[in-house]
């Protein structure tokens, strides 16, 4: 198959917001490849959701600054691609540097222009096209004529789309039937929903629940193979040579096989935990494991158990798997819970998390079998919500179904000592339709030139923005030096003047400094 009919299909799925219509573009892709090259499905079908199955190639942004001239014809392959990102994966060692530039020239000069930016952006984990996780997966089930569930299952537990959609289109409903939880290969982690408060989470769920630590840490699903330790992240990467101290907590499980789901974070010498970009750093960090273990040791909490000694428990009910899970894990590396349906005692859970320092708590149905890779109604997250009013200085077309819109807005705070404005970041997220007409019509009215001459336009600071977030990480991207967490928009404020916004001196006293 050639590239260009990716391309194409990405194109497509990008030009339209109707989900029926992104799903036919994606299954009519899937169906060709499986007529012209059933081995390539799997590559397809990573190309199709913008991703190298490859994951880690060693090429940046700035390696491909300044590429050769575009091919005037379309000629490359999906085959021609994946070896040379194959090849690129595979480079190390002295050398190697000088070995990327040749097959990236090499490469790229094979492709046309269209080719060409989403070979960059593919590469560089930048491709945003519209093929949404749960799109893809319909693609999937519509091309190879099966039922979701069974695709949204096998997904669960091969970990990636590719080889799904491979045993998709070429067994069908038999063939996903097969691919089952295999001990060292990771298997998409459970995500939770979210409430704005424990009552609201308790509402949800009838009975009794349980109420669990929410550590404000990275998340960690750790195999254990006769001996043999494998950690991956949430989104999917093998750090187990960075973690050498979570390895020797592994070994000494009394357990042969197992595969564990928690979180690992970094802890003072009172056991308060130490900001989140502490505990990010270290799991980053290829530098020397020992040294960095010395110097920012990590502490392992599990919270699930989906597999033990040669029995899946990804379908047993919760309760059972804590079971499971006390019986091979000591009180110390088990994430601290209640459980209750007393609204009142779980408040007081709650507060207390949040009073040690913990990032809040995730309400959880006891009875629920692991809902793997998407967020389902049995595990519901609640964090103490901060809010702010902060001014908009600038705002960014946006791309998908976004297109043609002013979503991405950077968000400034006050300085009490200078009167100037200083940018804490960006956000896209909690905006409605509505809320974007509304703003894409008022942004153009304070664009400060042309708001077609660019990707970003920059604005006369007069809107003011009421902005919910649960944390204030140190970030050297921006001005202030410092950076809102998972910042969302609430309401515009058109009730406030923009001297009346919260200081920058405000959010450093938030977060401590």
């Amino acid at each position: 198959m050639l590239l260009s009919e990716i391309v194409e299909t990405s194109r497509a799925v990008t030009a339209t917001s109707s989900r029926t219509a992104k799903v036919e573009h994606l299954a009519a892709t899937l169906r060709r490849a499986a007529a012209e090259d059933p081995k390539r499905i799997d590559v397809v079908a990573s190309y199709l959701s913008g991703t190298l199955p490859q994951r880690r190639t060693g090429v940046s942004w700035r390696s491909l600054g300044e590429l050769p001239p575009p091919a005037e014809e379309a000629t490359l392959t999906v085959a021609d691609v994946d070896a040379s990102a194959e090849e690129l994966a595979g480079t190390s060692g002295s050398g190697s540097g000088a070995t990327r530039r040749r097959i990236v020239a090499e490469l790229f000069s094979r492709a046309t222009a269209v080719e060409q930016a989403w070979l960059r952006a593919a590469f560089v984990g930048e491709a945003r096209q519209g093929a949404a996780d749960g799109v893809m997966l319909q693609a999937i089930a519509k091309a190879g004529d099966v039922p979701d569930s069974a695709v949204r299952r096998a997904v669960m537990l091969a970990g990636r789309t590719g080889p799904v959609a491979e045993a998709a289109l070429t067994g069908g409903a038999d063939a996903l039937g097969t691919i089952e939880l295999e001990v060292g290969r990771p298997l998409r982690p459970m995500l939770a929903a979210s409430a704005p408060d424990v009552p609201a989470a308790l509402a949800t769920m009838p009975g009794e629940v349980a109420l669990e630590t929410k550590l404000d840490g990275i998340r960690l699903q750790a195999h254990v193979d006769e001996g043999a330790v494998s950690l991956f992240t949430r989104t999917l990467e093998d750090v187990t040579d960075r973690l050498p101290e979570v390895v020797d907590v592994l070994r000494r499980l009394p357990v042969r096989q197992a595969v564990l789901d928690g979180e690992v974070i970094a802890l003072d010498e009172t056991g308060r935990p130490l900001p989140f970009q502490v505990t990010g750093a270290r799991t980053a960090s290829s530098a020397d494991p020992e040294r960095l273990r010395a110097e920012v040791p990590l502490t392992p909490y599990f919270f699930d158990l989906l597999h033990l000694d040669g029995e899946d428990l990804v379908d047993h009910p919760l309760s059972e798997r804590w079971e499971r899970l006390a019986e091979v894990t000591s009180e110390g590396h088990v994430a601290p819970r209640l459980t209750t349906a007393d609204v009142e005692q779980a408040q007081r859970f709650f507060d207390d998390v949040v009073a040690r320092g913990h990032e809040g708590v995730v309400v959880k149905d006891p009875q629920l079998p692991y809902a793997a890779g998407r967020r389902g109604p049995g595990w519901i997250k609640v964090k103490p919500r901060h809010t702010l009013d902060l001014v908009v200085l600038a705002v960014e077309w946006g791309s998908g179904r976004r297109k043609g819109w002013l979503s991405n807005i950077h968000l400034g705070a006050r300085d009490a000592e200078t009167g100037g404005l200083v940018m804490l970041g960006k956000t896209f997220k909690g905006m409605t339709d509505e809320m974007l007409r509304w703003q894409t019509e008022r942004f153009r009215e304070l664009a400060v030139g042309d708001p077609e001459a660019g990707w970003v336009v920059e604005l006369e600071p007069e809107q003011v923005v009421e902005i919910a977030f649960d944390g204030v990480q140190r970030s050297t991207r921006y001005p202030g030096g410092m950076a809102l967490r998972f910042a969302r928009v609430i309401r515009y404020r058109d009730d406030k003047p923009v001297s009346e916004i919260d200081t920058v001196q405000t959010v450093r006293a938030l977060a401590g400094w």
